[in-house]
């Protein structure tokens, strides 16, 4: 900086009041500056000389005139002037008062207490889109719950829905076997009252016969008497007797109504008496011909298990280690196998030792003996009885 020239009149305490109140301004808007945006660029400054009653009183400037009031100031410490003219005297600024200085650090406070309110404010935001998040994802887990659970709730409904469907065909094949027998019973009544009704008429043809019997032989003992009497008579017969006509034939047509249900019941039971012999007759021969295949089966088994014994006994006897001297003697051996053919147990008779023990050995030495594939004759073949006779 360049050295400060003091002016040569007594105005030194107003110029170094209008350099402490610069540069109070500078403080505050050096404060300011971390809470504002970027300052502009500056103008160029240019410098001017006024007089002190000129001056307003200083305030605090925005940000943005930061580089001015320094640029400012450093003109104002460090001016060039020809100080040999009254108009460029230096003139010092009015001390800045205790309000002014006051309302700067207000206005300090205030910006800082803005930026703590935005930074807060930006906090608060940020915990506001967390809580908006955690609550999307319970909104949406909550939603899967509610689908799960709708899911859930639909497949309970459709197998109750197809249980009480089932049910309902169920009810509805009971309601129609009833509504069926009921017609049978109630056209079985109808039928009956037909009947009844046409007995009914036939004994009141047969009283009105009597009636008109009745009634000609009066009319001929009154016909001798009255003749006028006679021809009413013979008119009343007239229509009693088309009266009779026409009930008799009603009754006629009610009776051969009769009948023909009566015949048709009868069709429908001898339909059905033959359709349950039929069911019979097919049940039995079913029962017949399972019976001979069991039987058929069980021959076959015997016969295989018949030539197995046999095989067996020509098997022993081809191993069968005769004793010297033992001709014509006999030997009875009932022998018992497993299901692979090994010999269990094997008893022989006889009344010569050797033959026996022979017998007994040539038994044993012919196992294993090849069994049925036939379980039936497996089993039948398990135990047989063979006869020897020393040749």
């Amino acid at each position: 900086m360049k050295k400060f020239q003091e002016p040569p009149f007594k105005q030194n305490a107003i110029a170094l009041g209008f350099t402490l109140g610069v540069h109070a301004i500078a403080i505050v808007g050096l404060l300011f500056l971390g809470l504002s945006k970027p300052p502009k660029q500056p103008k160029k400054l240019t410098t001017v000389l006024i007089k002190p009653e000129d001056l307003p009183p200083p305030m605090a400037k925005p940000v943005e005139q930061e580089t001015t009031v320094e640029n400012q100031d450093e003109e104002i410490l460090n001016p060039v002037v020809d100080n040999t003219q009254p108009e460029n005297l230096s003139i010092t600024p009015p001390t800045p008062t205790a309000q002014q200085l006051a309302d700067a650090k207000q206005k300090t406070e205030q910006q800082a207490k803005l930026a703590e309110q935005k930074k807060k404010a930006e906090e608060e935001a940020a915990q506001a889109k967390q809580a908006e998040e955690r609550q999307k994802q319970a909104e949406a887990q909550a939603q899967k719950q509610r689908a799960d659970e709708d899911v859930k709730r639909k497949t309970e409904q459709a197998a109750k829905d197809k249980a009480a469907a089932d049910k309902a065909a169920k009810d509805k094949a009971a309601a129609d076997k009833a509504a069926k027998d009921k017609a049978v019973a109630d056209k079985a009544a109808k039928d009956k009252a037909v009947a009844d009704k046409a007995a009914k008429d036939k004994a009141a043809a047969d009283k009105a016969a009597k009636d008109k019997a009745a009634t000609d032989k009066a009319a001929k003992d009154k016909a001798a008497a009255d003749k006028a009497s006679k021809d009413k008579a013979a008119t009343d017969k007239a229509a009693k007797d088309k009266a009779a006509a026409d009930k008799a034939a009603k009754d006629k047509a009610a009776t051969d109504k009769a009948a023909k249900d009566k015949a048709v019941a009868d069709k429908a039971a001898k339909d059905k008496a033959d359709a349950e012999r039929a069911e019979a007759d097919a049940k039995a021969a079913a029962a017949k011909k399972a019976e001979q295949e069991a039987a058929q089966k069980k021959a076959n088994s015997k016969k295989i298990a018949s030539t197995a014994k046999r095989d067996f006994t020509n098997k022993i006897e081809r191993v069968w280690n005769v004793p010297s001297g033992s001709t014509g003697q006999k030997a009875t051996a009932r022998v018992t196998l497993s299901d692979s053919g090994a010999v269990l147990s094997v008893i022989v008779n006889s009344s010569d030792p050797d033959v026996k023990a022979s017998v007994e050995a040539a038994v044993r030495a012919a196992a294993p003996y090849p069994m049925p594939d036939d379980p039936d004759a497996r089993r039948e073949a398990r135990s047989f009885t063979s006869s020897f006779t020393a040749k």
